[in-house]
Protein backbone atom coordinates (compact mmCIF):
# COMPACT_ATOMS: atom_id res chain seq x y z
CA UNK A 1 0.00 0.00 0.00
CA UNK A 2 0.90 4.07 -0.69
CA UNK A 3 0.89 5.99 1.75
CA UNK A 4 0.73 9.60 1.05
CA UNK A 5 3.08 12.24 2.91
CA UNK A 6 0.61 13.60 4.98
CA UNK A 7 -0.48 10.44 6.32
CA UNK A 8 2.94 9.03 7.33
CA UNK A 9 3.34 12.80 8.89
CA UNK A 10 -0.11 11.88 10.51
CA UNK A 11 0.90 8.92 12.23
CA UNK A 12 4.33 10.00 13.67
CA UNK A 13 2.26 12.64 15.33
CA UNK A 14 -0.62 10.94 16.68
CA UNK A 15 2.18 8.48 17.74
CA UNK A 16 4.01 11.39 19.36
CA UNK A 17 1.19 12.80 21.04
CA UNK A 18 0.37 9.28 22.98
CA UNK A 19 3.68 8.79 23.98
CA UNK A 20 5.33 12.16 24.99
CA UNK A 21 1.35 12.73 27.22
CA UNK A 22 1.98 9.46 28.91
CA UNK A 23 5.59 9.91 30.05
CA UNK A 24 4.43 13.53 31.22
CA UNK A 25 1.93 11.73 33.94
CA UNK A 26 5.42 9.70 34.84
CA UNK A 27 5.97 12.37 37.88
CA UNK A 28 2.92 13.44 38.79
CA UNK A 29 1.89 9.97 39.61
CA UNK A 30 5.40 9.00 41.92
CA UNK A 31 4.90 12.37 43.80
CA UNK A 32 1.10 11.83 44.74
CA UNK A 33 -0.40 14.35 42.72
CA UNK A 34 -2.31 12.11 40.02
CA UNK A 35 -4.12 9.53 42.86
CA UNK A 36 -6.40 7.58 40.60
CA UNK A 37 -4.51 4.32 39.32
CA UNK A 38 -2.96 5.10 35.75
CA UNK A 39 -2.12 1.85 33.16
CA UNK A 40 0.53 3.68 30.67
CA UNK A 41 0.45 2.87 27.00
CA UNK A 42 4.01 3.85 26.28
CA UNK A 43 5.16 1.23 23.68
CA UNK A 44 2.19 -0.01 22.20
CA UNK A 45 1.38 2.98 20.71
CA UNK A 46 1.58 1.54 17.10
CA UNK A 47 -1.43 -0.36 17.65
CA UNK A 48 -3.74 2.48 18.73
CA UNK A 49 -2.92 4.49 16.24
CA UNK A 50 -2.74 2.52 13.16
CA UNK A 51 -6.17 0.83 14.03
CA UNK A 52 -7.81 4.12 14.45
CA UNK A 53 -6.11 5.90 11.24
CA UNK A 54 -8.45 3.50 9.38
CA UNK A 55 -11.85 4.52 10.84
CA UNK A 56 -13.93 7.16 10.35
CA UNK A 57 -15.21 9.56 12.99
CA UNK A 58 -18.72 7.62 13.15
CA UNK A 59 -17.28 4.44 13.71
CA UNK A 60 -17.07 3.28 17.68
CA UNK A 61 -14.25 1.99 19.32
CA UNK A 62 -14.53 0.80 23.16
CA UNK A 63 -11.66 0.71 25.42
CA UNK A 64 -10.31 -1.28 28.54
CA UNK A 65 -7.85 -0.43 31.36
CA UNK A 66 -5.10 0.90 29.18
CA UNK A 67 -7.08 2.98 26.93
CA UNK A 68 -5.03 6.67 27.11
CA UNK A 69 -3.82 5.86 23.59
CA UNK A 70 -7.43 4.32 22.08
CA UNK A 71 -8.86 7.84 23.45
CA UNK A 72 -6.26 9.97 21.75
CA UNK A 73 -5.79 8.37 18.53
CA UNK A 74 -9.48 8.40 17.88
CA UNK A 75 -9.79 12.11 18.32
CA UNK A 76 -10.51 12.57 21.76
CA UNK A 77 -9.36 15.98 23.38
CA UNK A 78 -5.90 15.70 25.38
CA UNK A 79 -7.07 18.73 27.85
CA UNK A 80 -9.71 16.76 28.77
CA UNK A 81 -8.28 13.70 29.02
CA UNK A 82 -5.48 15.04 31.27
CA UNK A 83 -8.08 16.99 33.19
CA UNK A 84 -10.14 13.64 33.82
CA UNK A 85 -6.68 11.89 34.89
CA UNK A 86 -5.84 14.73 37.24
CA UNK A 87 -9.64 14.60 38.58
CA UNK A 88 -10.73 17.74 37.61
CA UNK A 89 -14.44 19.09 36.67
CA UNK A 90 -13.42 20.01 33.45
CA UNK A 91 -12.09 16.34 32.75
CA UNK A 92 -13.93 14.12 30.29
CA UNK A 93 -15.70 12.12 32.71
CA UNK A 94 -16.55 15.50 35.12
CA UNK A 95 -13.35 14.40 37.47
CA UNK A 96 -15.63 11.72 38.30
CA UNK A 97 -14.36 8.45 36.70
CA UNK A 98 -10.27 8.80 36.23
CA UNK A 99 -8.03 7.23 34.11
CA UNK A 100 -9.72 4.28 33.41
CA UNK A 101 -13.27 5.93 32.25
CA UNK A 102 -12.55 7.63 29.26
CA UNK A 103 -15.16 8.77 27.19
CA UNK A 104 -15.58 11.19 23.72
CA UNK A 105 -18.77 10.47 22.14
CA UNK A 106 -18.51 13.30 19.49
CA UNK A 107 -15.26 11.57 17.74
CA UNK A 108 -16.78 7.98 18.41
CA UNK A 109 -14.70 6.94 21.80
CA UNK A 110 -17.48 4.96 23.19
CA UNK A 111 -15.99 4.22 26.89
CA UNK A 112 -12.89 2.38 28.60
CA UNK A 113 -13.70 0.18 31.46
CA UNK A 114 -11.70 -1.25 33.89
CA UNK A 115 -13.22 -4.83 34.14
CA UNK A 116 -11.08 -6.74 31.78
CA UNK A 117 -13.30 -7.83 28.95
CA UNK A 118 -16.07 -5.20 29.99
CA UNK A 119 -16.54 -3.57 26.88
CA UNK A 120 -16.29 -6.19 24.29
CA UNK A 121 -19.78 -6.99 24.73
CA UNK A 122 -20.71 -3.39 24.72
CA UNK A 123 -19.18 -3.13 21.05
CA UNK A 124 -21.00 -5.89 20.05
CA UNK A 125 -24.45 -4.43 21.34
CA UNK A 126 -22.80 -0.91 19.02
CA UNK A 127 -21.97 -3.40 15.74
CA UNK A 128 -25.45 -5.10 16.49
CA UNK A 129 -27.17 -1.37 16.55
CA UNK A 130 -25.31 -0.32 12.92
CA UNK A 131 -26.59 -3.12 11.40
CA UNK A 132 -30.18 -2.74 12.35
CA UNK A 133 -29.67 1.15 11.20
CA UNK A 134 -28.04 0.62 8.65
CA UNK A 135 -25.39 2.98 9.03
CA UNK A 136 -22.36 1.51 7.78
CA UNK A 137 -20.32 1.97 11.27
CA UNK A 138 -17.61 -0.26 12.55
CA UNK A 139 -17.15 -1.22 16.25
CA UNK A 140 -13.64 -1.86 17.48
CA UNK A 141 -13.11 -3.19 21.10
CA UNK A 142 -9.18 -3.12 22.57
CA UNK A 143 -8.70 -5.88 25.03
CA UNK A 144 -5.71 -7.30 26.24
CA UNK A 145 -4.28 -10.80 25.96
CA UNK A 146 -6.08 -11.28 29.26
CA UNK A 147 -9.23 -10.70 28.09
CA UNK A 148 -8.88 -14.04 26.32
CA UNK A 149 -9.72 -16.00 29.23
CA UNK A 150 -12.92 -14.43 29.66
CA UNK A 151 -16.10 -16.13 28.29
CA UNK A 152 -17.93 -12.82 27.30
CA UNK A 153 -15.23 -12.50 24.48
CA UNK A 154 -16.19 -16.04 22.77
CA UNK A 155 -19.81 -15.62 23.62
CA UNK A 156 -19.75 -11.95 21.83
CA UNK A 157 -17.41 -13.86 18.82
CA UNK A 158 -19.93 -16.43 18.09
CA UNK A 159 -22.83 -13.71 18.18
CA UNK A 160 -20.74 -11.37 15.66
CA UNK A 161 -20.10 -14.50 13.24
CA UNK A 162 -23.89 -15.69 13.35
CA UNK A 163 -25.11 -12.39 12.22
CA UNK A 164 -22.12 -11.05 10.27
CA UNK A 165 -21.63 -7.70 12.38
CA UNK A 166 -19.23 -5.34 11.44
CA UNK A 167 -16.99 -5.69 14.79
CA UNK A 168 -13.11 -5.78 14.78
CA UNK A 169 -11.76 -7.68 17.63
CA UNK A 170 -8.71 -5.79 18.41
CA UNK A 171 -6.63 -8.20 21.22
CA UNK A 172 -3.30 -6.42 21.88
CA UNK A 173 -0.94 -9.16 22.90
CA UNK A 174 2.10 -7.52 25.40
CA UNK A 175 2.75 -10.99 26.76
CA UNK A 176 1.55 -10.33 30.26
CA UNK A 177 -1.51 -9.87 32.02
CA UNK A 178 -1.08 -8.29 35.02
CA UNK A 179 2.58 -9.65 36.08
CA UNK A 180 2.01 -13.37 34.17
CA UNK A 181 3.67 -14.04 31.31
CA UNK A 182 1.28 -15.46 28.10
CA UNK A 183 3.39 -18.11 27.97
CA UNK A 184 2.02 -19.27 31.83
CA UNK A 185 -1.71 -18.95 31.14
CA UNK A 186 -1.99 -19.98 27.13
CA UNK A 187 -1.01 -23.53 25.66
CA UNK A 188 -1.86 -21.98 22.85
CA UNK A 189 0.31 -18.76 22.45
CA UNK A 190 -1.39 -17.66 19.03
CA UNK A 191 -4.26 -16.01 20.36
CA UNK A 192 -5.44 -15.19 16.96
CA UNK A 193 -6.52 -18.84 16.29
CA UNK A 194 -9.46 -18.62 19.29
CA UNK A 195 -11.39 -17.15 16.19
CA UNK A 196 -10.91 -19.92 13.86
CA UNK A 197 -13.86 -22.12 15.36
CA UNK A 198 -16.26 -19.56 15.25
CA UNK A 199 -15.09 -18.51 11.15
CA UNK A 200 -14.07 -15.77 11.69
CA UNK A 201 -11.59 -14.04 9.80
CA UNK A 202 -8.16 -13.34 11.76
CA UNK A 203 -4.56 -12.84 11.51
CA UNK A 204 -1.82 -11.99 13.81
CA UNK A 205 0.24 -8.87 12.89
CA UNK A 206 3.35 -6.97 14.13
CA UNK A 207 1.33 -4.25 16.55
CA UNK A 208 4.76 -1.97 16.34
CA UNK A 209 4.78 -1.48 12.76
CA UNK A 210 2.28 1.22 12.76
CA UNK A 211 2.15 0.86 8.90
CA UNK A 212 0.95 -3.04 8.67
CA UNK A 213 -1.55 -2.57 11.41
CA UNK A 214 -2.88 0.70 9.47
CA UNK A 215 -2.60 -2.14 6.35
CA UNK A 216 -4.67 -4.70 8.24
CA UNK A 217 -7.08 -3.04 9.97
CA UNK A 218 -8.02 -1.00 6.97
CA UNK A 219 -8.80 -4.13 4.93
CA UNK A 220 -10.69 -5.66 7.97
CA UNK A 221 -12.81 -3.08 8.60
CA UNK A 222 -13.80 -2.58 4.45
CA UNK A 223 -14.57 -5.94 5.28
CA UNK A 224 -17.28 -5.36 8.17
CA UNK A 225 -18.75 -2.42 5.73
CA UNK A 226 -19.61 -4.84 3.17
CA UNK A 227 -21.11 -6.84 5.23
CA UNK A 228 -18.70 -9.70 5.81
CA UNK A 229 -17.35 -8.84 9.05
CA UNK A 230 -16.27 -9.65 12.04
CA UNK A 231 -12.68 -9.77 11.62
CA UNK A 232 -10.33 -10.80 14.65
CA UNK A 233 -6.67 -9.10 14.57
CA UNK A 234 -3.98 -9.91 17.45
CA UNK A 235 -0.89 -7.54 17.13
CA UNK A 236 2.21 -8.22 18.87
CA UNK A 237 3.25 -5.30 21.14
CA UNK A 238 4.58 -4.60 24.56
CA UNK A 239 4.26 -1.91 26.96
CA UNK A 240 7.14 -0.16 28.38
CA UNK A 241 6.38 0.74 32.31
CA UNK A 242 4.78 -1.09 34.41
CA UNK A 243 0.95 -3.00 34.64
CA UNK A 244 -0.16 0.04 36.58
CA UNK A 245 1.82 3.33 37.21
CA UNK A 246 5.06 3.95 35.54
CA UNK A 247 7.43 0.85 37.18
CA UNK A 248 5.15 -1.40 39.42
CA UNK A 249 6.26 -0.23 42.99
CA UNK A 250 4.38 -1.48 45.68
CA UNK A 251 5.35 -0.28 48.86
CA UNK A 252 8.76 0.55 47.42
CA UNK A 253 9.11 -3.37 46.54
CA UNK A 254 9.73 -3.71 42.69
CA UNK A 255 7.20 -6.40 41.16
CA UNK A 256 8.36 -6.07 37.84
CA UNK A 257 9.39 -10.04 36.37
CA UNK A 258 10.00 -9.20 33.08
CA UNK A 259 13.40 -9.98 31.89
CA UNK A 260 15.54 -6.72 31.13
CA UNK A 261 16.84 -8.43 28.10
CA UNK A 262 13.62 -9.22 26.79
CA UNK A 263 12.41 -5.72 27.89
CA UNK A 264 16.01 -4.03 25.73
CA UNK A 265 14.88 -6.34 22.68
CA UNK A 266 11.30 -4.37 22.68
CA UNK A 267 12.85 -1.09 23.37
CA UNK A 268 14.98 -1.72 20.33
CA UNK A 269 11.36 -2.17 18.43
CA UNK A 270 10.05 1.09 19.68
CA UNK A 271 6.87 2.02 17.02
CA UNK A 272 8.12 5.52 17.14
CA UNK A 273 11.91 4.84 16.51
CA UNK A 274 10.64 2.49 13.52
CA UNK A 275 8.36 5.13 11.67
CA UNK A 276 11.21 7.48 12.17
CA UNK A 277 13.81 5.16 11.01
CA UNK A 278 11.38 4.52 8.15
CA UNK A 279 10.34 8.28 7.31
CA UNK A 280 14.06 9.61 7.34
CA UNK A 281 15.69 6.41 5.08
CA UNK A 282 13.03 7.31 2.62
CA UNK A 283 14.01 10.99 2.16
CA UNK A 284 10.24 11.93 3.47
CA UNK A 285 11.01 14.02 5.79
CA UNK A 286 14.30 15.44 7.50
CA UNK A 287 15.09 14.99 10.74
CA UNK A 288 14.76 18.56 11.54
CA UNK A 289 10.99 18.55 10.39
CA UNK A 290 10.68 15.64 12.75
CA UNK A 291 11.79 17.30 15.46
CA UNK A 292 9.60 20.06 14.35
CA UNK A 293 6.89 18.18 14.81
CA UNK A 294 7.84 17.27 18.08
CA UNK A 295 8.79 20.53 19.55
CA UNK A 296 4.43 21.34 18.40
CA UNK A 297 3.48 18.19 20.20
CA UNK A 298 5.33 19.14 23.50
CA UNK A 299 3.90 22.12 23.10
CA UNK A 300 0.67 20.85 23.06
CA UNK A 301 0.90 18.55 26.04
CA UNK A 302 2.41 21.44 28.26
CA UNK A 303 -0.62 23.06 27.35
CA UNK A 304 -3.22 20.36 28.39
CA UNK A 305 -1.12 19.94 31.58
CA UNK A 306 -1.54 23.48 32.85
CA UNK A 307 -4.96 23.31 31.53
CA UNK A 308 -5.70 20.42 34.08
CA UNK A 309 -3.96 21.55 37.10
CA UNK A 310 -6.10 24.52 36.50
CA UNK A 311 -9.27 22.89 36.92
CA UNK A 312 -11.60 23.10 39.48
CA UNK A 313 -12.17 19.58 41.50
CA UNK A 314 -15.75 18.10 41.97
CA UNK A 315 -17.83 19.70 44.64
CA UNK A 316 -18.45 17.76 47.72
CA UNK A 317 -21.83 18.06 47.71
CA UNK A 318 -22.58 16.86 44.19
CA UNK A 319 -21.11 13.77 44.95
CA UNK A 320 -24.37 11.89 43.99
CA UNK A 321 -25.25 13.80 41.18
CA UNK A 322 -23.78 11.44 38.39
CA UNK A 323 -25.36 8.51 39.95
CA UNK A 324 -28.44 7.02 38.58
CA UNK A 325 -30.16 3.78 40.48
Amino acid sequence: MKYSRELLKDFYRRMLRIRLCEETFVAPILSGEIRCPCHLYSGEEGVAVGVCAALTDGDYVFGNHRSHGHYLAKGGSMEKMAAEIFCREEGCSRGRGGSMHLIAPEVGMLGAAPIVAGTISLALGAALASVIRRDGRVAVTFFGDGATGEGVLYESMNFAALKKLPILFVCENNYYATHMPVRECRVDRDIFEIAAPFGIESRQVEGNDVLAVYDAATAAAEKCRRGAGPVFLEFLTYRYRGHVGPDDNIQGEHTDIRPPEEIDIWMKKDPLILLRDYLLAGGLFSSGELDGIRAEVEAEVEEAFAFARAGAHPKTEELERYVFA
